[in-house]
């Protein structure tokens, strides 16, 4: 049986699409609040890696950020928490954390050494992995997981 060279490139195209899980491309923070805000501190994650509940849990205790004071002025805070809820994806809506979310535990098997790494230094540093995630882009790079998975340094 012959493929044609479109039929070909169509099934690769298609076929990599559905590989895909929905947390390897997310639309890429656009909001200016969020990202001067937000941005001061981390990566100004992108509102598709939580469910709306998980955003709103946050937004509600910024006074106690992940053990840092994040305070916002009212008007302010508002603005980012409707930004972050209206473009909100799925997950458990208990869960605060992205890094306690299931499908990011399903992808981030690695050994516990890895989080303690210079290069890497915490779970929540998706840049070190993953050199265009600010952009909303976590395709992963398999050079680099391959070394994570062997255990080099």
């Amino acid at each position: 049986m012959r493929f044609s060279i479109a039929a070909t490139a169509a099934l690769l195209l298609t076929g990599n699409a559905t590989l895909a899980s929905e947390f390897e491309r997310v639309p890429p923070v656009t909001h200016a609040a969020t990202l001067k805000q937000c941005g001061e501190c981390h990566m100004a994650y992108q509102p598709g890696l939580l469910p709306a509940a998980s955003w709103t849990r946050i937004m509600d205790g910024l006074a106690d950020h992940f053990g840092d004071k994040a305070s916002l002025p009212p008007d302010v805070a508002a603005d980012i928490r409707g930004y972050l809820t209206r473009n909100a994806g799925g997950g458990d809506g208990r869960l605060v954390r992205i890094t306690d979310q299931r499908w990011w535990q399903r992808k981030h098997g690695f050994e516990s050494t890895v989080w303690q790494r210079k290069t890497v230094g915490a779970k929540g540093n998706c840049e070190a992995c993953h050199r265009t995630a600010a952009k909303g882009l976590y395709e992963d790079d398999w050079a680099l997981l391959q070394t994570f998975a062997v255990g080099a340094r």
